[in-house]
């Protein structure tokens, strides 16, 4: 049987903050009484893992109740913000994190092919069967003839150090995306015998070079004479300037007619290798293997996974490091919790023993203090993951206002492969965040309400 509304009246006065110590075991008593004399239970019997509405009125007035300790609301606060802190910056860094992936990883494939079948030795004689049989694959959508080599430039006093590329550019608008990358003059303006060249916009402002002006391009390659070995110059006519906007890229690679690359590396008709497109990037290595194994001795297919597999996989760690490093924010506001339910345990003393002398269990009493501490978790967490998807799907507009108030450049061009902070914010990240910090808010609740339900209440009342 239920304790009826006026047997409690009295005891609820002091969970209402409006009486004394005094008063408090008046209300025990007369409510024990009350029952006693009506020879009923004060609780009703219930299932120990089901939630009972008073166990949440309680446990929700006391997140929200203005304590005599202060200290101990202030540590709620902290305990909140800390959370709140954590969870916006695991949300924010892994939404980084994927952005840069995923800007690098467009930016590499818009500049180099999916695919490539290179020589042993970097000398391909008889590519145009090999070019036949690749653009044969179902999966490719086009394949090229292509030469690399290493060089330098000179320009009146400054010299670089490039990496040359000879295309044919009616067939390498098919395979990149280089095309579009122009900035001054065209790709087709590399035309065979009138030795052209197209630099990237990093390398010609290195070089002080602009459109129409000659450079000299020095290859390793060249002629044995007494005087030792001479290396081949030729001179180019820079026909146009392109910015990918990664510095690998903008600053050591330059574009020559595939022709005229043959005759600087004295290859004769021979290629380096042959770039294809693939029609699904994440089946190149697939479609890497199929090819090997109809490929001749001394050729190999390399896809685009197996060329940046360093890269791929530092970034993956450097994810996986970041959301162990900033979950032990989200840990460290876990212990504030602790702190919190121990001083409110020690704080509620006689609420707990009134509680129990009515007839509630331990068990209740455990789910009321887990209730206080689930609540300081899940306000942390609910006002960390709304800061941390605005911070995230805005940071193309709050990262340059903080680095021109302030005046800084968080990733230099020169350094990073990218100079912007992207963002790519993903709904399962943002949802395992949440879950993992309320996991750990729950975790925290635990050894407090544990002691809490150990409360004796003649103890508690001795000296109250």
């Amino acid at each position: 049987m239920i304790i009826p509304k006026h047997d409690l009246v009295r005891a609820r006065v002091h969970f209402q903050g409006g009486a004394s110590r005094g008063l408090a075991k008046y209300a025990l008593l007369s409510a024990i009484a009350c029952r006693l004399v009506a020879n009923c239970r004060p609780f009703p019997l219930y299932d120990p893992l089901t939630l009972q509405p008073y166990e949440l009125f309680i446990g929700l007035r006391y997140t929200r109740a203005k304590r005599r300790n202060h200290f101990i609301s202030f540590i709620s606060l902290i305990s909140m913000l800390g959370m709140g802190l954590g969870v916006m910056a695991l949300i924010v860094v892994l939404s980084v994190m994927n952005g840069f992936q995923k800007e690098i990883r467009e930016r590499m494939l818009g500049a180099s092919p999916h695919l490539e079948v290179v020589a042993d030795g970097g000398r391909m004689e008889g590519w145009q069967g090999v070019l036949a049989q690749v653009a044969r694959h179902p999966q490719v959508l086009a394949a090229a003839p292509y030469v690399a080599g290493q060089g330098m430039l000179s320009f009146g006093q400054s010299v670089q150090g490039v990496m040359v590329r000879g295309i044919e550019p009616s067939r390498e608008t098919a395979i990149t995306d280089l095309a579009n990358k122009i900035k001054a003059g065209e790709l087709g303006d590399l035309r065979a015998g009138e030795f052209g060249i197209v630099l990237g916009s990093d390398l010609a402002r290195a070089l002080g070079v602009r459109m129409g002006e000659k450079v000299m391009l020095i290859a390793p390659q060249g002629s044995i004479t007494p005087a030792g070995m001479m290396p081949r110059l030729k001179q180019f006519r820079v026909v146009g300037i392109f910015e990918i906007g990664m510095a690998p890229y903008d600053n050591s690679l330059a574009l020559i007619n595939m022709n005229d690359a043959q005759k600087l590396f004295q290859l004769g008709d021979a290629v380096t290798g042959i770039s294809t497109k693939l029609r699904e990037i994440d089946a190149a290595p697939a479609v890497a293997a199929a090819l090997q194994s109809q490929m001749p001795q001394g050729l190999y297919a390399n896809d685009w996974t197996h060329q940046n597999s360093n890269y791929f996989k530092a970034v993956q760690m450097e994810k996986k490091m970041m959301f162990i490093i900033l979950s032990l924010i989200v840990a460290v506001a876990a212990f504030n919790i602790v702190s919190t339910l121990v001083m409110a345990v020690t704080d509620k003393q006689a609420d707990i023993a009134i509680l129990r002398t009515l007839g509630a269990s331990p068990a209740s009493i455990m789910k009321i203090f887990i209730v206080q501490g689930v609540m300081i978790g899940v306000i942390g967490t609910l006002a960390g993951s709304v800061c941390g998807v605005l911070l995230a799907l805005n940071l193309n507009v709050v990262v340059p206002f903080i680095e021109h108030l302030f005046g800084v450049q968080f990733l230099a061009k020169d350094v990073y492969y990218i100079s912007e902070l992207p963002s790519d914010l993903r709904l399962h990240e943002v949802l395992l965040v949440s879950g993992l910090s309320f996991l750990i808010s729950l975790l925290a609740t635990l050894y407090p309400s544990w002691r809490a339900s150990k409360t004796q209440p003649a103890e508690a009342l001795r000296y109250e």
